[in-house]
């Protein structure tokens, strides 16, 4: 296989590596702030449930940040379309992800009983609301985006928010949403302790099915809908770009990478085996094994959607035949290059210390500690 090809599709994949453990990770965090006033009914037992993912937090934010920079490093163009025409939703984005920390750090900094309500309705807001926007932009990729480019490559967004905000974008935020508090409730189980483990154990209880239900509904949809092909590009050894290209519409080819190989099936069957698993291990009490089971869920699910979606990464709705493709809104080889050299230490640097500070960092919090420190949150 030719180097520049081989490169392209090893950055498709560290993309989904990469937006797997954003949702691992930083989505587990995020249901734990979506359950946070469910969950905790003291505030000593909300207290709890901020201590349960304390340590981890911010360092679980990485993924976020590396997910943004594999974007831009690997795939400028796609990059720079979406941040401008999803500026809004950035916009909220970034809003909600300001106000998480802000929660963490100041809400047990007073004692007022109205203080500590209002950043706990933060918390949930900013919790709930980033893991929304974060399926609803993977649906609205199967949907198409309304934008399109001039003759000099100058990209024109013509939706608004609320398109963005459609029937199956909304079906797939709740995916996302049931997924995350499914990872939330199983990370209180084996942290929080006390009476929050009984409600976090119902809560993930009702997020795996409900999980199975949205992610075959979803999967009904996309089944239905247009997909689209990529007709005819330019040839090989000529600068790929969108404007060089024919794309159409064909009812039910998202599916189309499965029949042509059906050992890509395997992906959706691990985002159910993942979920199913999970419902089973949270009844049993399993706490570990579940968590891991979550993990498996999102690998399917992220897998299901990148392979179904492939080679298109930002398919266009207003010019289908500017779309963007893992072909033509690459980075070069020698940056692509440089990029993998940097990938191949410090992704497996992170996995490292993330695994040694939750080791380090295992078993239940200690109540009398967080009440007696100045330091918990």
């Amino acid at each position: 296989m030719e180097l520049y090809l081989f490169l392209k599709v090893l950055w498709w994949l560290v993309l989904g590596v990469l937006l797997c453990g954003l949702a691992i990770m930083v989505g587990m965090d995020m249901g734990v702030g979506t359950l946070l006033r469910f969950v905790g009914r003291s505030d000593i037992e909300r207290r709890a449930c901020l201590n349960a993912v304390g340590p981890h937090w911010d360092g679980n934010q990485v993924w976020f940040i590396l997910g943004g920079g594999a974007i831009f490093a690997a795939f400028p163009l796609l990059y720079a379309t979406a941040f401008s025409g999803l500026y809004i939703v950035m916009l909220l984005l970034l809003w909600t992800m300001i106000v998480r920390p802000l929660g963490f750090e100041y809400r047990s900094k007073l004692t007022s009983a109205r203080w500590r309500n209002v950043w706990d309705w933060a918390l949930l807001v900013s919790g709930a609301v980033p893991m929304i926007i974060y399926g609803a932009g993977v649906g609205n990729m199967f949907l198409g985006v309304p934008f399109h480019f001039d003759w000099d490559m100058r990209s024109y967004y013509t939706g608004s928010f609320i398109t963005l905000l459609n029937p199956f974008a909304v079906l797939c935020g709740l995916l996302s949403l049931s997924l995350s508090v499914y990872m939330g409730g199983v990370m209180l189980m084996g942290r929080a302790g006390g009476e929050v483990v009984g409600r976090a154990r119902r809560a993930a209880s009702w997020a795996a099915p409900a999980a199975v239900l949205l992610f075959s509904a979803g999967g009904v949809g996309v089944a239905m809908m247009h997909g689209y092909v990529l007709e005819r590009a330019p040839d090989a050894g000529v600068a790929q770009n969108p404007l060089q290209q024919t794309v159409s519409l064909l009812q039910g080819h998202w599916l189309a990478n499965f029949d042509a190989h059906p050992a890509l099936w395997v992906l959706p069957a691990l985002g159910y085996l993942g979920m199913l698993l999970g419902w089973a291990l949270v009844r049993a009490g399993r706490t570990t094994l579940a968590w891991w089971s979550g993990a498996l869920a999102w690998i399917g699910v992220i897998g299901t959607a990148g392979v179904a979606l492939f080679p298109f990464l930002m398919p266009s709705s207003t010019n289908p035949s500017q779309s963007l493709t893992v072909w033509n809104c690459v980075s070069s080889q020698t940056d692509l290059m440089w990029s993998t050299g940097f990938a191949a230490v410090f992704v497996p640097l992170i996995l490292w210390y993330t695994s040694w500070a939750f080791w380090v960092m295992r078993g239940t919090v200690d109540r009398n500690e967080i009440e007696s420190s100045d330091h918990a949150y």
